[in-house]
């Protein structure tokens, strides 16, 4: 069972917590971690995209000029790829790019990303996150005392000027514990928590 310190907003150790292994101790599939930020970059992606073809571009029914003699190049149509105003050859059109795991997929990545920050010494745990005013300052000046730049900060649901206060901060996200993904986990590196929100990871997750 792993067991990490646990800080104050002034960045002091105030006491130390004990991980379940279950949540915070898992072997991270390095594959399964692929496959979970490739399917939930893939799942943000609109797919509206859309160009005209030749046949959808307007105009152009009638043949520019006769086949021979005029020294052109024979033209079977102004709306052809070649022509200015003329459709794309290969257009894109709707479609969609959902990418699906199943339930254990998704859980296996997500414990797997969880692990891999304690064992790389990448969790912060943190007693508590609590401001009395939305103050980015403020905020700015825990993640120093944490000693903290990049970081995903997971809150719990009391918690909604504190999640205010660092919105404006760049290379720092918020997070509550029911919405934290694998892609955010890798991205932004260190894993700011609260003793709270640890608690409610591994009651979900455990």
């Amino acid at each position: 069972m792993a067991n990490v310190s646990v800080y104050n907003m002034e960045g002091a150790e105030v006491g130390t917590i004990d991980l379940n292994d279950a949540v915070f101790g898992v072997e991270a599939n390095e594959h399964l971690l692929h496959m979970a930020v490739v399917a939930q970059l893939a799942n943000r992606r609109q797919g509206t995209q859309k160009a005209k073809t030749r046949s959808e571009v307007s105009g152009g029914g009638r043949k520019p000029w006769r086949q021979k003699g005029t020294g052109h190049a024979r033209q079977g149509s102004i709306r052809a790829p070649q022509w200015k105003g003329g459709g794309v050859v290969f257009a894109p059109v709707p479609r969609d790019y959902t990418i699906r795991l199943n339930k254990k997929e998704k859980r296996a990545a997500l414990l797997g990303a969880l692990s891999s920050r304690v064992s790389e010494n990448k969790l912060v745990v943190v007693d508590s996150l609590k401001f009395d005013e939305i103050k980015t300052k403020k905020f700015a000046e825990v993640l120093k005392n944490l000693k903290v730049e990049k970081a995903l900060v997971v809150l719990d649901d009391e918690c909604d000027k504190t999640a205010v206060s660092a919105r404006n901060i760049a290379d720092v996200k918020t997070a509550k514990v029911n919405t934290i993904n694998v892609y955010d986990i890798l991205k932004y590196g260190t894993v700011v928590a609260t003793k709270a929100a640890v608690a409610s990871i591994e009651e979900v997750y455990a």
